[in-house]
């Protein structure tokens, strides 16, 4: 008498053949999903700190904007005068070129490079000399590296560059607005307005849209607002 052979039959094969492709696809698709979810994080905070990286920039720049030394009065040497042009404006939008000027002091280790440069004894004497220009400095004189950045935004590349050479990439917007002060209650800001009184400016408000080229996540808006230290006009 023949015993029944034990073992797997072709339905039990199929199903179990089944079974393991659902589960391969199931896991798979967590897999796309785990990284797509990863990548997409990354380019988020990718994004997040070139927009952190340049507005602090910009924000510490803003709040030296008019700094010009110890004394009010300064005796322009420069070339042509320039300084006492473009200290009157130490800030400018210009909305049509989509570029940022700004006119600061320069500190830490950024002071071998500069625009101009202010001689002062912070008591009786102050001269701005264009860069290479000034003499050597006088008993009891200080030397106050003074620097003019512009920020320009070209729309056709999205690309921000910082005095023509690129500072960042994958820009949608850049656009500024200032706060002005009411004349009727000056300490107090009014409005926000992008052809201000230069002396009633009291701060800027920075607006920055980037984008990830590879499509990973959605476009991001920062605002920083950047109070003006220094009395300008």
């Amino acid at each position: 008498m023949m015993r029944h052979a034990r073992g797997f039959g072709l339905v039990e094969i199929m199903l179990a053949l089944a079974l393991g492709l659902v589960m391969s696809l199931a896991l798979t698709q967590v897999f796309i999903s785990a990284k797509s979810t990863y990548m997409s994080q990354v380019a988020s905070a990718n994004l997040q700190q070139d927009a952190r990286f340049v507005l602090s920039k910009m924000i510490e720049e803003l709040r030296r904007v008019g700094m010009s030394g110890c004394l009010a009065n300064i005796r322009d040497a420069s070339l042509g005068g320039q300084f006492s042009s473009a200290i009157k404006t130490p800030v400018q939008w210009d909305a049509r070129q989509q570029s940022l000027s700004l006119i600061s002091a320069v500190v830490g280790n950024g002071s071998a490079w500069h625009t101009w440069v202010i001689h002062t004894d912070c008591a009786s004497s102050a001269t701005a000399w264009s860069r290479g220009r000034a003499p050597r400095l006088a008993p009891g004189e200080t030397a106050l590296p003074i620097h003019q950045q512009v920020y320009r935004f070209n729309e056709r590349r999205g690309e921000l560059t910082l005095n023509g050479q690129p500072l960042l990439s994958n820009v949608r917007a850049f656009t500024v607005l200032f706060g002005v002060a009411d004349r009727g209650n000056e300490p107090g800001i009014a409005r926000y307005t992008a052809q201000p009184d230069t002396g009633m400016i009291r701060s800027v408000r920075l607006t920055l849209t980037l984008f990830d080229p590879d499509d990973r996540t959605q476009e991001q808006t920062f605002k920083v607002v950047a109070a003006i230290r220094n009395r300008l006009g």
